[in-house]
């Protein structure tokens, strides 16, 4: 089993984002706790330079967008997972680190996983950069982001044959001590128990829902979301609320069935479809029985979404599959490149603006200066505007520009651009959303039917799948 732990990194009073970032660094990497640097691993950098690596992104990243929230700004982030004593060697957990931290980053961010095992406990310290790989943006946080690293631990610790925390309770204190902690239950922890103890022993959901009557539940299923209430509780909690393995989607997918869509029950709502798993591919990694059996079941459940989804697409057809996801991709890649045409023309507008108006500004002075003859003295008293001045005549010639556009020249081409812009992003994410699931539908049909698309289909659906985790 493994306990997790997440923390955002900030600059302190004492510290500046390149001292934080050194110091942390070099604490997590320490020779005498790391096996002499043999326990530590990195991703998209370089462990002995990951600080000054994290540095140079931020600072392209300052670049590129022209932000910077000084002190506020989160530098990167911290995550601690710790395994119970004797379970797992050194380099298992540096290696069940690893897979934790490409997981929970998407492979966006650099980082160092470092296993500590100075301690009775073996544990991994990982530490990714708040900016992506592109230094286009940042992570984004989010509400229970320390429970998604859970998760993903848990998940991890299932597929290696570790032992799983079944109720984890919440730390107060150090992550060695909280598992042992007494702690009232909060309700929806007490029904996330009640499932997990009476699903194993349940075929049907009917069964499941009768059982927690049985037991004292009020379950109402006669509305859009299922609610249950126990006798003592005030208001009755929706399973769509628990999340993760406890909505009434996931508890039908934990008892190997999945919902009868009928009437217009399902209107209005999306299916959104997953790649199925190679169980076969799997197993040669040395994933064991517990993973094969959750994989059938996904493998089940992702075949049954396939399905609806090429219904509601009016898919009739691998042919029309095929033609749709082209289609689609096509579109989405060609939406994609003029978006990221017109934001460059638009970044190269304020530019010209800015250097247009500096050159205005400092005109007047400058040719006084050059009407001066060069005066020394002249030059002390206006230097600012003379190096801007002459900065801004660079930066024209570099453009080979002969004559200068007007302000307001610039002003329309910028609003007839946002526009543009704006009409192409009213359905961006509704395309990117199609482009992704056909093609994942496709993999997923082909998987099923055994077709085997050629050579080129490979690599344009691998080339599709790789596009579409770029965030613009």
């Amino acid at each position: 089993m493994a306990t997790t732990w997440m923390k955002a990194l900030h600059v302190s009073k004492t510290m500046t984002k390149s001292t934080a970032v050194s110091a942390i660094i070099d604490y997590v990497s320490n020779p005498w706790k790391t096996d002499k640097g043999r326990l530590i691993t990195s991703y998209a950098c370089d462990s002995r330079s990951a600080d000054e690596e994290f540095m140079l992104a931020k600072q392209r990243y300052e670049y590129i967008t022209g932000r910077n929230q000084g002190r506020r700004d989160v530098i990167g982030y911290h995550v601690r997972q710790s395994f119970y004593p004797g379970e797992v060697t050194p380099e298992e957990a540096n290696r069940i680190g690893y897979e934790l931290a490409m997981n929970f980053t998407k492979s966006r961010h650099s980082f160092v996983v470092c296993t500590h095992i100075d301690k009775r406990h073996v544990h991994n310290h990982i530490i990714f950069n708040s900016t992506t790989l592109d230094c286009t943006g940042k992570f984004k946080d989010f509400w229970f982001s320390g429970k998604a690293v859970r998760r993903i631990s848990d998940l991890l610790c299932a597929e290696n044959g570790l032992s799983v925390i079944k109720n984890p309770k919440l730390s107060k204190g150090s992550y060695g001590d909280w598992l042992g902690e007494a702690r009232k239950p909060s309700q929806k922890e007490e029904l996330k128990q009640k499932i997990d103890e009476l699903v194993p022993h349940c075929a049907t959901f009917e069964e499941f829902t009768n059982k927690l009557r049985a037991d004292g539940f009020e379950v109402n299923t006669r509305r859009k979301y299922i609610s249950v209430k126990a006798k003592d509780w005030e208001k009755p909690k929706r399973l769509d609320t628990l999340q993760g393995d406890y909505t009434e989607a996931a508890i039908r997918a934990r008892l190997g069935i999945a919902k009868v869509i009928t009437g217009d029950s399902d209107a209005g709502t999306k299916t959104r479809v997953s790649l199925l798993v190679d169980i076969q591919a799997k197993l040669q990694e040395g994933k064991g029985s517990g993973y094969t059996q959750w994989a059938k079941i996904f493998n089940l459940k992702q075949a049954a979404k396939t399905l609806i989804f090429l219904k509601e697409n009016g898919i009739d057809s691998y042919e029309d599959l095929v033609e749709k996801s082209s289609s689609a991709s096509g579109d989405f890649s060609a939406r994609t490149k003029r978006i990221k045409e017109i934001e460059a023309r638009q970044k190269e507008i304020s530019e010209l603006q800015k250097q247009i108006a500096t050159y205005g500004k400092t005109r007047d002075i400058y040719a006084k200066y050059k009407a001066s003859g060069w005066d020394r003295a002249f030059y002390d008293v206006h230097v600012a505007d003379i190096i801007l001045h002459r900065a801004a005549k660079k930066y024209f010639d570099e453009l080979s520009m002969m004559k200068l556009p007007s302000i307001n020249q610039l002003k329309q081409e910028y609003a007839t651009l946002a526009s543009e812009r704006k009409t192409l992003y009213a359905d961006y994410h509704q395309l990117k959303d199609l482009s992704r699931e056909l093609s994942v539908a496709r993999v997923n049909a082909e998987r099923i039917l055994g077709i085997t698309p050629d050579a080129q289909i490979r690599n344009a659906t691998r080339a599709q799948n790789q596009h579409d985790s770029h965030e613009i």
